[in-house]
């Protein structure tokens, strides 16, 4: 039995909008999504506030979010919908 079929596993990261620390204990990644950082998340960005005159800039916090898809893919030497081909 010849593999016809050789899937690739890919990992999609993205990240949670920049907020307060504070505010970022609960904030969950979108569905199907796997949380990879922890508490308040990763002191890495900056948000902004905006009055009648400025905009005003803070440093915020955000969690980091993988989730795990598979790629249909045919081995080498195969193709096709079905991955028949030789």
């Amino acid at each position: 039995q010849v593999k016809k079929q050789c899937d690739q596993k890919l990992l999609i990261r993205m990240k949670t909008k920049c907020v307060p620390c504070s505010l970022n204990l609960d904030t969950q990644c979108p569905a199907g999504y796997s949380k990879i950082t922890s508490g308040t998340g990763t002191p890495d960005c900056r948000y902004y506030l905006e009055t009648k005159a400025h905009t005003l800039s803070f440093p915020g916090c955000r969690h980091r979010c993988v989730k795990e898809f598979e790629q249909p893919e045919c081995c080498q030497g195969h193709w096709g919908p079905d991955c028949m081909g030789k």
